[in-house]
């Protein structure tokens, strides 16, 4: 089978000119973050917001010249409104360190799909596996329902869902209508995950169009009621169906979530460029297993490194949420089903996930509150 690359797509796209200026999209600098993974192909078409409706031809004429290449087995290309009072650098292609401001307004890709009843979606990624992402991402949604938030997790790792165990839930999911799913709840909060639906040794081997009708349906398939925020637990790295989340999902946010060593900071970075370019806002960089604390005698051991994440945040222009340490407490709860915030809230093991959570939620009061994009309604026809 014929391999397709990122220079045969930007081949294919080069032939697509746009009548409005009599250029080519990829000469006129209108296809934006392109992906070539495994035959999958997505990118997207920024447009001027006003003009969204009437890009549709040209969505359409650039998903169909990339559909014809040898080797190609799924499209994902969306339209896209330009930010606001982009600066010369952003321009360029160049991240500024401050484009992620709240006052500044983050537009919907054309064509997002709201959740209804959510007000806000975070999600919670990583460059890498073996980060501890999921333990991260769980112990944050406990620790804003502790902070008085109605949270929902919804775990996207369709390959390697690890939510399951680590919220301590058993079963399957009911339906009220049989076209709908509610979610589990436990310890306080909304929970789905392809993990209730599959057993769990068993390999989910699904191509990239099934994965992303996995997680549309996991999203809008399910009853998720009233809620504050939506914690997304994201598969690692920067693929398929990271690209699928982030443009088809209306995101308030995301958080990244690091190791200190440098090849994890190289990957935290992809991370980090793959919401800058569909243009989601970091909330900021977590550092997870920062350091080891010796049991006997309390002293601290840098074992993988002191303060990457911390200066990569710095770097980047974004916030530091904060450390969390190499604990077996941590990890020993997480496998257990039992998670330190939701077992042990005033521990000091779940004091870091406490405070990156109050930075978390005082990043979604000002996302918010500036007039952030929310999830508007949508009407469901029977």
């Amino acid at each position: 089978m014929n391999r397709v690359t990122r220079e045969d797509v930007a081949a294919a796209l080069a032939t697509v000119t746009d009548e409005e200026t009599g250029k080519d999209v990829m000469s006129a600098g209108v296809v934006q973050g392109l992906v070539v993974r495994e035959g999958h192909v997505g990118f997207s078409l920024e447009v001027d917001p006003a003009k969204g409706a009437a890009k549709e031809p040209l969505r359409k004429a650039c998903e169909d010249a990339v559909k014809r290449l040898p080797g190609v087995l799924s499209v994902t290309a969306v339209l896209t409104a330009h930010r606001n009072a982009q600066s010369p650098a952003a321009a360029k292609g160049h991240s500024h360190p401050h484009t992620h401001e709240a006052g500044q307004q983050h537009r919907a890709p054309q064509g997002a799909l709201a959740i209804p009843g959510v007000k806000s979606i975070v999600a919670v990624a990583s460059g890498k596996g073996g980060v501890g992402k999921s333990t991260v991402a769980v112990n944050l949604a406990l620790a804003l329902a502790k902070l008085g938030r109605r949270v929902g997790l919804l775990d996207a790792d369709i390959y390697g869902p690890s939510i399951p165990r680590m919220m301590g839930i058993k079963g399957k999911p009911e339906s009220r209508d049989g076209k709908k799913l509610i979610p589990i709840r436990n310890y306080g909060i909304e929970t789905m995950s392809i993990g209730f639906l599959v057993a769990e040794d068993t390999p989910t081997i699904w191509r990239g169009p099934m994965v992303q009708s996995a997680l549309t349906q996991m999203m809008m398939g399910v009853e998720w009621g009233e809620l504050d925020v939506l914690i997304v637990d994201m598969p690692p790295g920067t693929g398929d169906a990271q690209l699928t989340l982030t443009q088809r999902v209306p995101l308030t946010g995301a958080v990244v979530v690091s190791t200190p060593q440098e090849i994890a900071l190289l990957d935290a970075r992809k991370g980090f460029a793959m919401f800058e370019k569909t243009h989601v806002p970091v909330f900021g960089i977590v550092e997870n297993m920062a350091y080891f604390v010796s049991p006997g005698s309390g002293e601290k051991s840098y074992i993988f490194g002191q303060g990457g994440a911390r200066r990569m945040a710095e770097t980047l222009g974004c916030d530091f949420l904060g450390e969390v340490p190499l604990h077996m407490t941590i990890r020993e709860t997480s496998d257990s089903g039992e998670p330190v915030v939701a077992t042990a809230p005033d521990s000091e093991e779940a004091k870091p996930f406490i405070e990156i959570a109050k930075r978390v939620a005082a990043h979604l009061d000002k996302a918010l509150g500036a007039g952030a994009r929310k999830a508007p309604a949508i009407s469901i026809e029977e």
